[in-house]
């Protein structure tokens, strides 16, 4: 993700106990990122990171709105999130995640909390989301009416309905 080193917390170099990170995500994040469940939005994010013994503590706490396509029709419509998670991370010989720790190199010492971010996100948006009634884009229902229409007229249903129709009917009786 160039441009995004603002993403890096040095954990190693960590000079206090405790820092606090503020992050003004837009847009350009979501780009950067090539986010395919996303497609936008305005975010603040606020990172606290604190030391204890050879453990680093990150508390995310993420909110704003996301941009993503409605179910019915695809147009973009904006979702309001607002999530929050700990994990703890730890220094080791090889990066490694283990539900809510995550081991990074000793070497390095540096952890991109871009996709961490992105991921709790996405984790906190709805799993459907539909506009509200009559926000729907009006073409693309017109065309979802006129093909389910088409769909149902003259007997030209797909044929493994007609035997599943069959079975069913027979359950019935």
């Amino acid at each position: 993700m160039r441009g995004q080193e603002r993403f890096i917390i040095d954990l190693k170099g960590m000079k206090e106990e405790k820092a606090t990170f503020k992050f003004d995500l837009g847009n350009d994040y979501f780009e950067a990122l090539e986010a395919k469940d996303i497609n936008g939005g305005t975010l603040q994010a606020l990172l606290e990171v604190s030391k204890v013994g050879e453990a680093y503590l990150l508390d995310f706490q993420v909110g704003g709105v996301v941009i993503v396509p409605c179910d019915i029709c695809l147009a973009d419509m904006e979702v309001e999130v607002n999530t929050q998670s700990k994990m703890e991370v730890r220094l080791g010989d090889q990066y490694q995640e283990d539900d809510d720790i995550v081991t990074i190199p000793e070497e390095d010492g540096t952890l991109d909390v871009s996709w961490l971010i992105y991921e709790m996100t996405a984790l906190a948006v709805p799993t459907r989301h539909v506009h509200e009634d009559g926000e729907c884009d009006p073409a693309m229902l017109r065309k979802l009416e006129e093909l389910s229409a088409s769909d149902n007229e003259g007997g030209g249903s797909d044929p493994r309905w007609r035997g599943l129709e069959k079975i069913k009917s027979t359950f019935k009786e």
